[in-house]
């Protein structure tokens, strides 16, 4: 019997392009090619996250981002565009594998571009962005990360984390494997899913013990040193309910009271239970580099810019730029503007360092010469020809080429003056 996999919306789209023939098109093969180039070239960021971009229509952009995230999380992912009507963006989450390979675990397109995806396995993933051909706009993504579980104690008793996974037991002879909240005795222990109680008993660490099974997961959850076991073998129980009230039993009677709370896995065995609970859920920075630079030409300001691997001074360093070098500016995040090379290098740069492609000399053309469309005069096409005399307005400089507008008000590369 043949298995057929459900196609995410882009791969739809893909896949229509391919059926219209528009595969073997300049246009069409340029947009599946960089859809499978952006997944290599991903640009990594840290959760929470948001970014503002431009999709320019008569552009061929893919937006890819890649991120840790911990098993247990649950991340919540939204996109608002400009228009909101009129042209799609296609959305993919994918998770990464051994040797950089990945697969889509998650997606949505323009009828439904808000999801969450619960993590089950920790590691890399890349959420991709792509809109359809011929088609622009201005887009806003925000990415977060909360808990995929109910907080297992009650509010009531204004519960706190007090020790965590991994802390030193027995003198160094254990590590915890769990994390301890602690509340008053006698504070209601919640169940954190819907699900079934497999067991409830006791034993020597753990005193009063209830583990649960929640639905449609691969994992057991465990309630220990309770004073009352409220809950029998085998019962439906929802989120929220009484699963046990806490207390100090088995190895705790000289310790506050609290709930040791843990989470076991079939295969792994035990797992880090605070991003399955964890409250405290992070909001991204406010964006504070000005959005008129998007889907501009800019150049930068002052002397050895540096372009970075992510929006942070801490991170890896890809090239250190000259003064009036230009680039292009894709997205603003925080502080910082996600920018491109002419040869096609992403990063980041402080928008501290960056300003719009004015003018900054002019020159006059000593012999004739191309005007290039790329900084490259062995593979650029020509546009024109600047002659010998004439007058043009440079914008910028990368490598040994100016940017320049002639006197037509076209625009393109030269070779810079030796």
């Amino acid at each position: 019997m043949a298995l057929f996999k459900k196609l995410s919306p882009h791969e739809a789209y893909a896949q229509r392009l391919k059926d219209a023939g528009l595969d073997h098109t300049a246009i069409g093969g340029a947009w599946l090619q960089n859809a499978n180039n952006s997944l290599t070239k991903a640009l990594t960021v840290t959760i929470p996250y948001k970014e503002t971009g431009y999709f320019a229509a008569d552009k061929i952009q893919t937006a890819a981002l890649r991120f840790e995230a911990k098993r247990g999380q649950k991340l919540h992912i939204a996109l608002n565009k400009k228009p909101e009507f009129g042209f799609a963006i296609y959305m993919d989450l994918l998770q990464e594998n051994a040797g950089n390979e990945s697969k889509i675990v998650a997606s949505a397109d323009t009828a439904g571009v808000n999801f969450s995806y619960e993590i089950s396995q920790a590691g890399y993933y890349i959420l991709r962005l792509q809109p359809e051909l011929l088609r622009g706009g201005e887009y806003t993504l925000t990415i977060t990360a909360g808990p995929s579980l109910n907080f297992p104690v009650s509010s009531s008793g204004k519960p706190h984390i007090g020790s965590f996974w991994g802390d030193s037991r027995d003198a160094g002879g254990r590590r915890h494997e769990g994390v301890d909240i602690f509340a008053p005795k006698g504070t209601p222990a919640l169940a954190a899913a819907d699900g079934t109680v497999t067991r409830v008993t006791e034993n020597k660490l753990g005193g009063k013990v209830v583990f649960m099974h929640p639905d449609n997961e691969n994992y057991t959850l465990y309630y220990a040193h309770l004073g009352k076991q409220l809950v029998q073998d085998g019962e439906t129980i929802h989120a929220g309910d009484t699963v046990g009230l806490i207390d100090n039993t088995g190895n705790a009677k000289n310790t506050p009271s609290h709930l040791h709370f843990g989470i076991y896995t079939f295969g792994q065995g035990a797992v880090d239970p605070l991003p399955f609970v964890n409250r405290e859920i992070k909001t991204p920075k406010p964006i504070n580099a000005p959005l008129e630079l998007l889907n501009a030409t800019a150049h930068t300001t002052t002397k050895n810019n540096k372009l970075y691997t992510e929006p942070n001074e801490t991170s890896l360093v890809k090239e250190i730029l000259p003064v009036n070098t230009i680039i292009n500016i894709e997205a603003a995040t925080d502080s910082w503007y996600k920018a491109v090379l002419p040869n096609g290098l992403q990063g980041f740069i402080s928008r501290h360092n960056v300003s719009t492609a004015n003018t900054i000399k002019k020159y006059v053309a000593k012999q004739a010469q191309p005007l290039l469309d790329a900084p490259n005069v062995q593979s650029a096409a020509r546009k024109t020809i600047i002659l010998e005399g004439s007058r043009v307005n440079v914008k910028g400089i990368y490598k040994n080429y100016y940017l320049v507008t002639d006197e037509q008000n076209n625009a393109g590369w030269i070779e810079a003056e030796r």
